[in-house]
C-alpha cells in the first residue's frame, strides 16, 4: 500500500525507475540522431553537477560520466528513459581545460541542438545553489530567452546551504527569472547526494514524457 501511495503522490517515480540507456554521443551537429521522443536537456556551468543529477534521477551511479575536472562532458549525450523520454546531457559552459577551437565546436553543436530540435520540451538549467546566477548563467538565460527555448532553473548542491541561505537563494533566483519570457516559474532546489528535491523534479519532467513507450 505504501508503494502504491508513493506512486500516486510522486508519479515521476515510476518513470524514472524504468531502464535508462545510452543512445548516442554527438560531438558535431550532424552526428545528432533523428528526433523522436520528447527530450529534456540538462545545461549549466561546468562543474554545476549535471552528470551527478542525471545519475541521481535515474538511480544509477555511472550512466552519465562524472568528474572533478570541469569540462569533462565534451559532446551532446543522449539517453532514453523507458521508451518515453530522452534525457540530454549538454557540455558545460564557462570553463574547460581545452583550447578555444574545441570550446567553439561544443558551442556550435549545443546551439544547433537548442535552436533546431523540435522535440526539445525543456532545458533544465542547473546552477550551484551556493553561488547563485553567474555572469555565464545570465548569458545562457539571455540566449534561451532570445531563441525562445523553454527552460527551468534547477539549483544543485542545495544540501550545503543553511536554512536562511536556502530561502535567500530561492528568493533571488525567482527574482532573476521573474521577467524572463522563456523561464518556467518553478525553481527546484536539489541535492544529488541527499535526494533533496529529486521527486519534485522527477514529477515535473514526467509530465513532459509520452504516456506509453513508443513502439
Amino acid at each position: 500500500m505504501a508503494a502504491d501511495q508513493d506512486q500516486t503522490e510522486h508519479p515521476g517515480r515510476r518513470l524514472f525507475a524504468m531502464p535508462c540507456e545510452f543512445v548516442a554521443s554527438a560531438p558535431r551537429p550532424e552526428a545528432l540522431p533523428a528526433a523522436g521522443l520528447p527530450e529534456v536537456a540538462f545545461a549549466g556551468r561546468s562543474n554545476a553537477g549535471k552528470s551527478s543529477l542525471i545519475n541521481a534521477l535515474v538511480h544509477r551511479r555511472n550512466l552519465a560520466r562524472t568528474s572533478q575536472t570541469p569540462g569533462r562532458t565534451q559532446a551532446v549525450n543522449l539517453f532514453e528513459l523507458g521508451g518515453r523520454l530522452r534525457l540530454i546531457d549538454l557540455p558545460g559552459y564557462g570553463y574547460a581545460k581545452v583550447g578555444r577551437l574545441e570550446v567553439a565546436r561544443w558551442t556550435a553543436t549545443v546551439d544547433a541542438y537548442l535552436g533546431g530540435r523540435l522535440t526539445l520540451r525543456r532545458v533544465c538549467l542547473l546552477m550551484d545553489a551556493r553561488r547563485g546566477p553567474t555572469a555565464n548563467d545570465r548569458e545562457a538565460l539571455d540566449h534561451m530567452d532570445l531563441i525562445g527555448v523553454p527552460y527551468q532553473i534547477v539549483l544543485t548542491k542545495a544540501d550545503k546551504l543553511k536554512k536562511a541561505e536556502h530561502a535567500a537563494v530561492m528568493e533571488a533566483t525567482h527574482g532573476e527569472i521573474a521577467r524572463r519570457p522563456a523561464a518556467h516559474p518553478q525553481v527546484i532546489a536539489t541535492s544529488a547526494r541527499t535526494g533533496l528535491g529529486m521527486d519534485e523534479l522527477r514529477d515535473t519532467l514526467a509530465a513532459l514524457a509520452v504516456e506509453q513507450p513508443l513502439a
